[in-house]
């Protein structure tokens, strides 16, 4: 009797997933390709784009907890599908602006914000999927997919609506991004259940092993969600939420500024400047699944204490090493290299945030993971404005050594999160934590 094959919908799923990571970022960081035609087209100044750059931001981190509070009642399948078409919609809606538009900054302003309510649900329902779909000793690995797309996407963006902006125009550039976004979303919604067992292409092989290694907190389907109390006392959330508000902070340095201060700063010409400004990015997309691969083998060995935590602490603590030294490099390029260094330490964390809150998480692992991501929000909120201030007043170096020693905060307090614990809803509204075996 032959033995059916295994299937590995799973990871099927998890690199659409990455997909969709890298679909986000295009329309996230499109504003910015364009901003030179559109600020021209609309009267625009510099200020006032900034404020466009900053809504979205905003928009994105204020609806960062009711997203995965969305994504853990109404599951990750309807949640990022609606989240994809919002995308689509709102970036057909830039396109559509009209060329003698009167209150154009306001129609920018309302647009991206809603964009970032609509990209809020990306991480939280992702990490939703993961916590149904993923066994722990696989969330290293499968976060670390996941996030490569941040990078690739954030990589490829200035390349593809460069292009097409320059041979056809600004407005299908955007076009062109909603079309991306509409027909990843179709994918995910016929491909992908919102648990294993409702997936007809899932064998039983696969599906043991994936309710196997699910921690109880997350299989239950009598299990209730975690109150807002319930994740707010517990401490080890905010000590893992001030490590990713650091994350936050460092990475937008890199997605905010890296192509002006090459560009600028450092005096590269706009060719040169666009070609060294993608390594941060290609550096975070190679060590996101880096990272997640290390930390599942050091997981399988040694524990998630040592697996998740040290892996985690390491990559900040070198991020804050190549941030310092590439910044004081005379040489540009090798300036560029090392500090590329430093975005691509960042990233080996990456797969560590969304495995940790999963499993602290559970059920609820989508409300806890938005709130934690609300804080990377925050953080990449103040280091916009507050880094291009450090550098006015004191110089870009300082600007990266205040990053670096965030860095070396965020390596401090992963030292204290304590990944083996889950949180349990308790009925007096309090959060315990049991140890999980």
């Amino acid at each position: 009797m032959t033995v059916p094959p295994t299937s590995r919908v799973r990871w099927f799923l998890v690199v659409w997933l990455f997909v969709l990571s890298a679909v986000a970022f295009i329309d996230r960081v499109n504003l910015s390709i364009a901003s030179t035609k559109i600020s021209e087209e609309f009267a625009i100044s510099n200020v006032r784009l900034g404020l466009v750059f900053s809504v979205f931001l905003f928009g994105y981190a204020i609806f960062q907890t009711p997203a995965g509070r969305l994504a853990d009642r109404f599951g990750p399948r309807r949640m990022l599908t609606l989240g994809l078409v919002l995308w689509g919609v709102f970036s057909a809606l830039t396109a559509a602006i009209p060329h003698n538009a009167a209150n154009a900054l306001l129609i920018l302003v309302v647009i991206r914000f809603l964009l970032g309510v609509g990209e809020a649900v990306m991480f939280p329902a992702s990490n939703q999927f993961v916590a149904r779909w993923i066994p722990s000793n696989e969330r290293g690995a499968a976060n670390g997919i996941i996030f490569a797309g941040v990078g690739l996407g954030s990589a490829a963006t200035p390349a593809l609506i460069t292009f097409i902006m320059l041979r056809y125009g600004w407005r299908t550039s955007f076009l062109l991004s909603a079309l991306i976004g509409f027909a990843a979303g179709a994918v995910w919604f016929l491909a992908a259940r919102d648990t294993p067992e409702e997936h007809p292409s899932v064998s039983r092989s696969e599906l043991a092993l994936i309710q196997q290694g699910i921690p109880e907190s997350a299989a239950s389907r009598d299990a209730n969600l975690l109150s807002w109390s319930d994740i707010l006392a517990s401490l080890n959330v905010w000590i893992l939420s001030l490590a990713y508000f650091c994350f936050g902070y460092v990475a937008w340095i890199f997605f905010s500024w890296i192509y002006l201060y090459l560009a600028r700063v450092r005096g590269m010409d706009l060719k040169a400047s666009a070609l060294y400004a993608t390594l941060p990015f290609l550096a975070m997309a190679v060590c996101s699944p880096l990272g997640g691969a290390i930390s599942d083998a050091l997981t399988k060995r040694l524990g998630a204490r040592f697996g998740r935590c040290s892996v985690a602490a390491l990559g900040f603590a070198l991020t804050a090493i190549f941030v310092v030294f590439g910044s004081a490099a005379q040489d540009t390029r090798v300036a560029s290299f090392v500090l590329a260094g430093g975005a691509g330490s960042l990233y080996l964390s990456q797969s560590s945030f969304w495995a940790v809150s999963a499993d602290l998480g559970g059920k609820s692992s989508g409300s806890l993971s938005g709130f934690m991501n609300m804080a990377n929000q925050i953080g990449g909120m103040i280091t916009v404005s507050f880094t291009p201030f450090l550098a006015e007043r004191f110089g870009w170096n300082t600007g990266f050594h205040v990053a670096a020693a965030v860095a070396a905060l965020g390596a401090i307090a992963w030292l204290l999160v304590n990944p083996g614990a889950t949180l349990s809803p308790s009925p007096a509204n309090r959060s315990f934590e049991q140890k999980t075996a």
